[in-house]
């Protein structure tokens, strides 16, 4: 159905349940009501045809399949699914009322009789009898505790999750008659029958409808509907190039989906890979639903947000959130918001493997590649990095299993004379037979835009994979995979504000954000979008103040090189993501970046017309400092409050004292431990003799006991160092494409 005429269906509902109900509209979510409902509530003959119509048929909603509703007690499935069938016409199973019909007794004389276990078996065995398409099943609280019932259930339907607060279904439960729940008895609390049962409930459903409080029947009936459609359509979760142009034939001749921008990476016209449909928003009510939950049922839902059900379906997903967060991070709160001083917060970033932002990321990414990766080729990831990303990738990549290895190789270029002392010592201490480190003599600009150039050369691209069955891939920011986790941690901090009780939810932040290739302050452009209310980004520039300038003037001018600093992490002076997010405030103006683009890339700048201008200069603010000043804000915050900041983050910090005003909070965004700058760190303290091995300069921060603490993973780390080798190449891409042909022949053709 089009898009088009499902909003219209939508609004249609509204006002008949409005007009037919009238106040009764805001129908308490129980069992007991529902079947009432059931017998009183009609269409008018006029507004069934009017549905029927627009509907068209139920096939063209679910073909075969079954509408199941699956939740805890009380989280209104079966009044829910009157509802549903009342706009569809399909019919309506309750499993409760065929347990009852099947056994000559209710359900909870039955749950009396047998005992759990054994009631368990016969509720399944009753479900697996089941022979209906084409209705809308209500199943019980306890049925996704029995794997064979719902195996055939999930067979023939599309398994839609209510999911519903804890504290309403205990609201709603209070004046219901609940004797015959499985699992309750004394000494065990609903919340601990709803604790346990989520690890059923989230291993079977195809959709989930994140249920707020207020939610009416209605409601949570129209969101079934969305998700289902959003579920069916199969131009839903398309991507375009952000140089397309709507209407693109070879675009809808040849659709791109999340697994393929995983894989591909990069358009074929070398722009970047971005939805073709809007950014999903969550209302108010939904935000306040996250407030409570953990770091990594925030990434769950929001990346389901994102993430087609059919590209990777939510218990996949799943699996992926807890392998890449679980424990892999030294801070159970994954990404926690410290108050600094004043209105500042610190967004810490640092509490994963490689201490840096980037592990978000590329603990992530690894397992969305070796799920979507096609399995008739082998693939070298080419990573360019100036500091951190390095070291994330070999990581997250080096923690997939042994049989997703055995056909990866990691290929890493950095430029060699522009990372700290520690980074380079963390990122070659990786050992690994699929692994290979160079140092390229030149920035990383310049390693950046080789490597695009390498992607953008089929001829190149083809001979790889004729000849040696090898595929190339990059883990970089412009891959929009890397980005999504990105946009959580956002989202989470916010949340993490109210938690605390420094802000209700529509109480707006600003954020500051130390920013290199654009990818990290542009996923807090999306967050934004998706909801989250921050009134203005603060971009934070080292002295290669090209972004600060573009900002300040819509002018991106790349003719003056970039400097050198001591914050390599930054040293980007072509910041991939720009492109994106002038596609967006440009509303998917293809013409116009590829123009951009092309005068960028010919040129080395270009400027935004006026209009553009004005939208990112409503919403952004920038500034850069000095080498010099950094390092005073450095020792500054440690002498007055014992916290050490990194380089980057202590330039965020003295940028946000210059631009943020002060009426709302904002959260400074530290993106690395100071371990990975453990010199310029220690030079900023004012320490008087500085050792040049990195493992005496962190043993000398560890010694300070300051916060935070020395990240053990880094110190354990940087002592395997030595005993890792890597290759220098000079700044020619020939070399740098001999070094990648003769490390794939090495890697995959060579046999022992």
């Amino acid at each position: 159905m089009p898009r088009l005429i499902y909003a219209s269906v939508r609004h249609l509902m509204h006002r008949l349940f409005h007009r037919q109900v009238c106040h009764q509209s805001l129908i308490p979510l129980n069992r007991k009501v529902a079947l009432t409902f059931r017998k009183t509530f009609l269409f008018s003959k006029y507004a069934k045809s009017m549905l029927s119509t627009m509907l068209s048929t139920p096939e063209s909603l679910v073909g075969e399949k079954n509408i199941v509703l699956l939740g805890a007690p009380g989280a209104g499935k079966t009044t829910v699914a009157v509802l549903i069938g009342q706009i569809t016409g399909l019919p309506v199973i309750d499993i409760n009322e065929i347990l009852e019909k099947t056994w000559h007794m209710s359900v909870a004389q039955k749950l009396q009789e047998v005992g759990e276990e054994l009631f368990l078996q016969e509720e399944g065995e009753v479900v697996q009898k089941l022979s209906t398409v084409r209705g809308v099943i209500s199943l019980t609280g306890s049925n996704p505790m029995h794997l064979a019932s719902m195996n055939h259930v999930k067979k023939n339907g599309i398994i839609v999750y209510l999911d519903v607060s804890l504290e309403d279904i205990l609201e709603r439960l209070e004046g219901m008659n609940i004797d015959h729940i499985v699992g309750l008895r004394p000494g065990v609390s609903m919340q601990d029958i709803f604790q346990y049962r989520q690890q059923f409930y989230h291993q079977w459903y195809h959709v989930r409808v994140l249920c707020q409080a207020g939610d009416t029947a209605e409601t949570i009936a129209v969101k079934v509907l969305d998700g289902i459609k959003r579920y069916q359509d199969s131009k839903s979760g398309i991507f375009v190039s952000t140089r397309s142009v709507n209407n693109d034939s070879e675009f809808m001749q040849n659709p791109s989906f999340f697994t393929d921008v995983v894989i591909e990476d990069l358009a074929l016209d070398g722009g970047l890979f971005v939805p073709a449909d809007p950014l999903p928003e969550l209302t108010a009510g939904e935000w306040q639903r996250l407030v409570e939950t953990s770091y990594t049922e925030r990434a769950q839902i929001l990346l389901e947000k994102f993430i087609h059900p059919n590209d990777v379906p939510a218990i996949n997903l799943r699996e992926m959130v807890m392998k890449a967060y679980g424990q892999n991070f030294s801070c159970n709160k994954i990404a926690p918001v410290r108050h600094l001083s004043g209105s500042q917060f610190l967004l810490e970033l640092f509490y994963g493997p490689t201490a840096s932002f980037m592990d978000f990321a590329l603990q992530m990414l690894p397992q969305l590649f070796a799920y979507c990766m096609p399995r008739t080729c082998n693939y070298l990831i080419l990573v360019v990095t100036s500091g951190d990303t390095g070291c994330a990738v070999l990581d997250g990549f080096l923690r997939l299993s042994d049989a997703d290895k055995q056909r990866i190789a990691i290929l890493a270029f950095f430029p060699e004379e522009r990372m700290s002392q520690v980074q380079k010592a963390q990122m070659i201490s990786y050992k690994a037979e699929n692994v290979k480190f160079v140092g390229v003599k030149s920035n990383f600009d310049f390693c950046q835009m080789i490597v695009k150039q390498i992607f953008t050369n089929s001829d190149y691209t083809g001979f790889l994979t004729v000849e040696y069955g090898t595929a190339l891939y990059t883990a970089n920011s412009t891959n929009w995979a890397c980005l999504l986790p990105k946009v959580v941690y956002h989202a989470s901090s916010y949340l993490d504000l109210i938690n605390q009780g420094v802000i209700t939810f529509g109480d707006p932040i600003d954020v500051c954000i130390p920013t290199g290739n654009f990818d990290n302050i542009l996923a807090a452009v999306y967050a934004k979008y998706m909801g989250i209310p921050i009134r203005k980004f603060i971009c934070a520039s080292n002295q290669d103040a090209t972004l600060t300038d573009f900002i300040r003037t819509g002018k991106y001018d790349l003719r003056h090189g970039n400097v050198t600093a001591f914050s390599p992490t930054l040293d980007v002076l072509k910041a991939s993501n720009i492109e994106r997010y002038l596609h967006l405030v440009s509303q998917g103006d293809g013409l116009l970046m590829t123009k951009l683009f092309s005068q960028l890339k010919e040129q080395y700048y270009f400027q935004v017309p006026n209009l553009l201008l004005e939208r990112i200069q409503h919403d952004f603010m920038s500034d850069w400092c000095s080498e010099g000043e950094c390092l005073d804000a450095i020792y500054s915050v440690y002498r007055s409050t014992g916290y050490i900041l990194d380089p980057d983050t202590a330039m965020a910090k003295l940028v946000a004292d210059r631009q943020h005003d002060g009426t709302c909070p904002v959260v400074v965004v530290s993106t690395a431990h100071p371990c990975k700058s453990a010199a310029a760190v220690l030079q900023a303290l004012k320490a008087k003799e500085i050792s040049q091995r990195p493992i005496d300069q962190l043993q000398m921060l560890n010694s300070l006991n300051s916060i935070p603490s020395i990240h053990n993973a880094v110190l354990e780390r940087i002592g395997k160092a030595h005993t890792q080798d890597y290759q220098v190449c000079p700044a020619d891409p020939s070399d740098i494409m001999d070094i990648i042909e003769r490390f794939i022949y090495q890697k995959f053709m060579c046999i022992a």
